[in-house]
Protein backbone atom coordinates (compact mmCIF):
# COMPACT_ATOMS: atom_id res chain seq x y z
CA UNK A 1 0.00 0.00 0.00
CA UNK A 2 1.38 3.41 -0.90
CA UNK A 3 2.02 6.01 1.77
CA UNK A 4 0.17 9.31 1.56
CA UNK A 5 2.25 12.47 1.93
CA UNK A 6 2.78 13.62 5.50
CA UNK A 7 0.56 16.40 6.77
CA UNK A 8 1.83 19.20 8.95
CA UNK A 9 0.50 18.93 12.50
CA UNK A 10 0.19 21.90 14.84
CA UNK A 11 -1.86 22.80 17.92
CA UNK A 12 -4.88 25.01 17.33
CA UNK A 13 -6.80 26.80 20.06
CA UNK A 14 -10.43 27.58 19.26
CA UNK A 15 -13.24 29.31 21.04
CA UNK A 16 -15.60 26.58 22.33
CA UNK A 17 -18.55 28.03 20.39
CA UNK A 18 -16.52 28.00 17.15
CA UNK A 19 -15.42 24.42 17.81
CA UNK A 20 -19.04 23.36 18.39
CA UNK A 21 -20.14 25.04 15.15
CA UNK A 22 -17.37 23.30 13.18
CA UNK A 23 -18.26 20.00 14.85
CA UNK A 24 -21.92 20.36 13.78
CA UNK A 25 -20.89 21.33 10.25
CA UNK A 26 -18.50 18.36 10.03
CA UNK A 27 -21.20 15.96 11.20
CA UNK A 28 -23.65 17.21 8.59
CA UNK A 29 -20.99 16.74 5.87
CA UNK A 30 -19.92 13.32 7.27
CA UNK A 31 -16.37 14.55 7.87
CA UNK A 32 -14.03 14.61 10.84
CA UNK A 33 -13.51 17.96 12.52
CA UNK A 34 -9.94 18.01 11.20
CA UNK A 35 -11.10 17.37 7.61
CA UNK A 36 -13.78 20.03 7.99
CA UNK A 37 -11.27 22.65 9.18
CA UNK A 38 -9.01 21.81 6.23
CA UNK A 39 -11.95 22.06 3.82
CA UNK A 40 -13.05 25.42 5.26
CA UNK A 41 -9.50 26.77 5.03
CA UNK A 42 -9.21 25.67 1.38
CA UNK A 43 -12.58 27.30 0.56
CA UNK A 44 -11.56 30.55 2.27
CA UNK A 45 -8.24 30.66 0.43
CA UNK A 46 -9.97 29.95 -2.90
CA UNK A 47 -12.35 32.89 -2.31
CA UNK A 48 -9.30 35.10 -1.77
CA UNK A 49 -7.78 33.91 -5.03
CA UNK A 50 -5.05 31.77 -3.51
CA UNK A 51 -4.42 28.78 -5.76
CA UNK A 52 -3.44 25.47 -4.17
CA UNK A 53 -2.59 22.15 -5.74
CA UNK A 54 -5.29 19.54 -5.35
CA UNK A 55 -4.65 17.35 -2.31
CA UNK A 56 -3.40 13.83 -2.96
CA UNK A 57 -6.25 11.60 -1.91
CA UNK A 58 -5.75 7.93 -1.07
CA UNK A 59 -7.23 5.49 -3.54
CA UNK A 60 -10.39 3.86 -2.27
CA UNK A 61 -11.91 0.50 -3.00
CA UNK A 62 -10.52 -2.86 -3.85
CA UNK A 63 -7.04 -2.92 -5.38
CA UNK A 64 -6.82 -4.19 -8.96
CA UNK A 65 -6.22 -7.90 -9.40
CA UNK A 66 -2.63 -8.90 -10.03
CA UNK A 67 -2.13 -10.41 -13.46
CA UNK A 68 -1.28 -14.07 -13.28
CA UNK A 69 1.74 -15.56 -15.05
CA UNK A 70 0.84 -16.93 -18.49
CA UNK A 71 -1.89 -14.43 -19.30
Amino acid sequence: MSQSPQKKAFPLRLDPALHAAIERSAASDLRSINAQVECLLREALARRGVKLAEPVRPRRGRPPKAKEEGE
